[in-house]
C-alpha cells in the first residue's frame, strides 16, 4: 500500500477532517444528517465530482486518519484533505491511516471481493516538503510497528526461532548488527532457562542480539523481548480452545525488533541494543519438568513449578545476560507474559512494572504519547516472598490459582535484571485486537514499538545529540 503527500489527487472517494466547531465542506448537507464534527463521526455528503466523507475529530488526527480508512477501504484508492492544517496535523493522519490500513495477505491464494482493497492514499497537503518533513519524524515508528504486526500474525510452523532470524534481514539492511547465538553457543554461556524451554522442539532456541551504534559510545539503552513463537504449554499443556493464539507470544521480541527498525530508519543518535530470547515451548521425550532445578546465567537456582511459565524463564537469561555482557544505562523487557494481566487491565493498558520511578514515569508518558498505555502495577516485597522455594533459590512462579501471577512474574524478573534502571511491560492483552475498529485494524497491534521509539526520543536522544 502506497501513502503519498501530493497537491492534487484523482482519487474518486476523499475524506476530508473536521473538528468540532468547524464549519465543514457541504454544511448545510451536513447538519441535515446530524453531523457535528465529534471524534469518532463520520457522514457522507454527496459531492460533485468525488464520494467526500467527513471526519470528526477532536484534535487526534491519527484517529481521524484511521477513521477514514476504515470507511473507504473497499476502495483502491482514496484521498485525505490536510490543506489548512500544520504539516504535524498532515503527518498524524497519514499515521493514523497508514496503520488502519494493514493488512497480511501473505497465505491468501484467492482474492476476495469483501476484503479491503486499498492501494493507495493520497494526503492532499498545501506544502509537501513541509508534510514530508513531519512524516520523517512519524514514519519509521509506524514502518517499525508494521514490521512488528507482520512478525507476530506469522504461523508457528513458519515463523520458527530461525525463521524469525531470517527476517531480521530487514534490520541488517537499515544498518543493525545482528548476532545469533545458537544452541552451542547458549550452552557454553549458562543460559538453562531458555535452553530448557525450548529443548523438546525440533526447532531449537537462540538469542539474537541487534545493535544500533548511535553516536558518542555512551552505554546503550536495552530492549528485551520474550520470543516464544510457539506455546503448548509444555508439559503442562494449555487447552485446545484458543491455543492456536499462541503463535503471537513472540509479540514482546518483535516490538523490540520494530523499535531497533524504527531507530535505524531515523537514524537515531541514542546507541540501542535488542536482545530477543527465541525458542518454541514444545513436548516431547526431553521437554523440561514440574520440579525441575534449572541454574540459570545468573547463577541463580531455580525451582519449575508450571512449564506454561516459560516466558520468565527466557526473559530472566536475556536480562541477566544483557545485563552482564552490555551494562546498558537502562533496561525495557516486554513479553505477553500473564493472564492475570489481561483481568487486571483488560485490552486496554499494559502492566508496567520498575524499579526505577524516573524511567517508569518515561515509560508511561511515552506510552499515552503514541497511545499504547500502560499503568503502573505494585512490585512490593511480598510478591518475591511468594517465590520462596525449599530445595531452590526461588520457585519460578507461585503455587495455586486464583494468584497475583503478573505481580509474581514482575518480582520473579526482578532477580535478574541487574542494577541499572529496569521496566517490565507484560503486554498480554494489548498485542493483538479480536475484531476491526475504527481506530485499529484486527490482528497484531504492533504494541510497544512506538513506545519504545518516543522513549528514546525523549528520555535518551538528548544524551547523545551532537552539535
Amino acid at each position: 500500500m502506497k501513502l503519498r503527500f501530493v497537491r492534487r489527487s484523482t482519487a474518486a472517494s476523499r475524506a476530508f477532517p473536521v473538528a468540532p466547531g468547524a464549519t465543514p465542506p457541504k454544511s448545510r448537507r451536513a447538519a441535515l444528517a446530524g453531523f457535528e464534527g465529534r471524534a469518532g463521526q463520520a457522514v457522507e455528503v454527496p459531492a460533485r465530482s468525488h464520494r467526500l466523507l467527513l471526519v470528526g475529530h477532536d484534535g487526534d488526527l491519527e484517529a481521524a486518519g484511521a477513521l477514514a480508512v476504515a470507511r473507504l477501504q473497499a476502495q483502491e484508492r482514496i484521498a485525505i484533505d490536510a490543506r489548512g492544517l500544520p504539516p504535524a496535523d498532515a503527518a498524524r493522519l497519514a499515521a493514523g491511516a497508514r496503520l488502519r490500513a494493514w493488512r497480511f495477505r501473505r497465505f491468501l491464494t484467492q482474492p476476495d471481493p469483501e476484503r479491503a482493497r486499498l492501494k493507495r492514499i493520497d494526503i492532499l497537503v498545501d506544502d509537501r516538503d513541509a508534510a514530508e518533513a513531519a512524516w520523517a519524524l512519524l514514519h519509521p515508528g509506524v514502518e517499525g510497528a508494521l514490521f512488528a504486526r507482520d512478525l507476530v500474525i506469522e504461523p508457528g510452523n513458519v515463523l520458527t526461532p530461525l525463521g524469525f532470524t531470517a527476517r531480521l534481514d530487514r534490520l541488517r539492511d537499515a544498518g543493525v548488527a545482528v548476532e545469533v547465538l545458537g544452541p552451542a553457543q547458549l550452552e557454553a554461556a549458562g543460559l538453562a532457562g531458555l535452553l530448557a524451554v525450548g529443548r523438546a522442539s525440533m526447532h531449537p532456541p537462540c538469542l539474537a542480539v541487534l545493535r544500533w551504534p548511535g553516536r558518542g559510545g555512551a552505554a546503550p539503552v536495552a530492549f528485551v523481548g520474550k520470543g516464544i513463537t510457539f506455546d503448548t504449554g509444555g508439559l503442562c499443556v494449555k487447552p485446545a480452545q484458543g491455543m492456536w493464539e499462541m503463535r503471537a507470544d513472540m509479540a514482546g521480541a518483535a516490538a523490540c525488533a520494530g523499535a531497533m527498525l524504527a531507530l535505524a530508519l531515523r537514524k537515531s543518535p541514542a546507541p540501542a541494543v535488542a536482545v530477543l530470547a527465541l525458542a518454541e515451548n514444545a513436548l516431547g521425550a526431553d521437554a523440561y519438568r514440574p520440579g525441575d532445578v534449572l541454574r540459570l546465567f545468573s547463577g541463580t537456582t531455580v525451582e519449575i513449578i508450571d512449564t506454561d511459565a516459560e516466558g520468565r524463564l527466557v526473559l530472566a537469561d536475556a536480562l541477566a545476560w544483557a545485563a552482564a555482557m552490555l551494562r546498558p544505562q537502562a533496561m525495557i523487557d516486554l513479553g505477553t507474559l500473564t493472564g492475570s494481566i489481561v483481568t487486571a487491565l483488560g485490552h486496554h493498558m499494559a502492566g508496567l512494572f520498575a524499579s526505577d520511578d524516573v524511567l517508569a514515569a518515561h515509560v508511561a508518558a511515552a506510552g499515552a504519547a503514541v497511545d499504547e498505555r500502560a499503568w503502573r502495577m505494585p512490585l512490593a516485597p511480598g510478591y518475591r516472598d511468594a517465590l520462596d522455594s525449599d530445595i531452590a533459590d526461588l520457585r519460578q512462579c507461585g503455587e495455586g490459582r486464583p494468584a497475583p501471577d503478573a505481580c509474581h512474574a514482575a518480582a520473579f524478573l526482578r532477580e535478574f535484571a541487574g542494577a541499572a534502571p529496569w521496566v517490565h511491560l507484560d503486554i498480554a492483552g494489548v498485542e493483538s485486537h479480536e475484531k476491526a475498529t475504527d481506530r485499529h485494524a484486527a490482528g497484531p497491534s504492533g504494541w510497544g514499538v512506538r513506545l519504545l521509539d518516543r522513549l528514546v526520543a525523549d528520555r535518551f536522544e538528548g544524551l547523545h545529540r551532537t552539535a
